[in-house]
């Protein structure tokens, strides 16, 4: 596993140069459906990542935000789940906040991940029962116990919220759970339907450095799902992650409920 995750970073480091080197150009960009961006650097990346990892595994299915599904990978028993650039809207917009995402799953969890972020100049890797590391320097989330003064990165809070504290927020949400990862964030929550590539890769990450992560009503998430879809994500320091998911219950069962 040790020499597959390097060459998957390998993987990583090319695609996220490939999108370094057009992240200023004027390259065309559309709506797949309101609220969500894409461009052609996405397709761009995307097809490289399929070539490039699907010959480390030709066995493994395959699982893309930029690829359309194909239910052939429900018998697959590794599949990758990759997000050529997520946070898009950051890339589009100039901004650094984006990572290309990388997770191998396997029997329905995450085992090896890479988040390469080129903008930022990070690179975060995790394999399970190897700990998670970023730059290569290992990192721990957070040991807050109480869940006032969380930091949570965020560019608002609602009224009930603000006994927590927003730090900087990257459009990548692999990116935020991976600072809570690394203890720069105390939690992170999402309370609606989000794809499995948006996470895979930061779930791992996030486990490997002691975080707590479920979906938003505290339950295990699983991976190569029918759906390909959890309700929610709820990253936090072990510590507060039962008074957070106790605070988002309401919100998180009347979201379901609309």
């Amino acid at each position: 596993m040790a020499d597959l995750a390097d060459d998957v970073a390998g993987v990583a480091r090319e695609a996220a140069a490939l999108a370094m080197a057009r992240w200023h150009d004027d390259f065309k960009r559309w709506e797949k459906a309101p609220g969500s961006p894409v461009c052609e650097i996405d397709l761009e990346v995307d097809a490289l990542l399929r070539q490039r990892l699907a010959a480390l595994d030709p066995a493994a299915g395959w699982l893309s935000e930029e690829t359309a599904d194909n239910r052939d990978r429900l018998n697959a028993r590794r599949v990758w789940v990759v997000d050529p650039i997520d946070g898009t809207r950051d890339y589009i917009r100039g901004r650094p906040g984006w990572a290309v995402s990388i997770a191998l799953v396997e029997d329905g969890q995450p085992v090896l991940a890479v988040l390469d972020a080129p903008a930022r100049g990070e690179v975060w890797r995790a394999e399970t029962g190897r700990g998670a590391r970023r730059d290569g320097a290992p990192i721990r989330a957070a040991q807050r116990t109480t869940l006032a003064g969380a930091r949570v990165p965020a560019d608002s809070l609602p009224r009930v919220d603000r006994d927590l504290v927003m730090v900087a927020k990257p459009n990548s949400i692999a990116l935020r759970i991976a600072m809570v990862a690394a203890g720069e964030a105390d939690l992170l929550a999402t309370i609606r339907w989000g794809h499995e590539w948006d996470i895979a890769a930061a779930v791992l990450i996030a486990r490997e450095a002691g975080a707590a992560v479920t979906d938003a009503f505290g339950r295990p998430l699983a991976f190569n799902t029918p759906s390909a879809q959890a309700f929610g994500v709820l990253a936090t320091a072990p510590g507060i992650h039962d008074a957070a998911v106790a605070r988002l219950a309401d919100r998180a069962r009347e979201a379901v409920g609309s």
